[in-house]
């Protein structure tokens, strides 16, 4: 399977720290390019794996059976990964939908996985985060969902200091 711009996609794998039980598994495997060089551009949302956004060039070792394994993010995206646990409507598929729709009206990228209710956010530099982050936190002020910040930005920062 090869991208748009010709390279292959391979599954990179990064190990997850677990603390009571949280993430669901040690392991996360990612979608991403090879570029041919050692490095991967990462082409997935991460649902669980922390410091690490979509767009971003990691480095990449293979272990004895040639998996590829996730080392130091060499550049940054610079987008964010933002996760929401969806609580309105128990987290239905339809509800998991609606979030995806009113975000990506921001500019903003999103999946959804039925079996933790969970929707993963991929904000790009482009969007306007100070909407992004009104609507992400009025979601959680009303318990629409949970949210975590699982890659931010200096901007991104900046304009939740503003």
């Amino acid at each position: 399977m090869t991208n748009s711009d010709g390279g292959p996609y391979v599954k990179v794998h990064f190990r997850l720290e677990v603390k009571d039980n949280w993430p669901p598994a040690s392991v996360e495997s990612l979608w991403a390019v090879d570029q041919g060089d050692g490095t991967v551009q990462l082409d997935n949302i991460p649902w669980f794996v922390r410091g690490i956004a979509c767009g971003d060039v990691v480095a990449v070792e293979p272990d004895e059976e040639d998996v590829p394994w996730a080392g130091e993010v060499l550049r940054r995206s610079e987008n964010c990964t933002i996760r929401l646990i969806v609580l309105r409507e128990g987290g239905t598929g339809a509800a998991r939908q609606s979030v995806i729709n009113a975000f990506r009206e921001l500019g903003v990228d999103g999946e959804g996985i039925e079996q933790f209710r969970m929707v993963a956010l991929d904000v790009p530099p482009t969007a306007d985060l100070a909407k992004v982050q009104g609507l992400l936190n009025h979601g959680v002020a009303k318990e629409w969902w949970h949210m975590e910040e699982g890659c931010v930005t200096a901007e991104w920062r900046a304009v939740s200091a503003g």
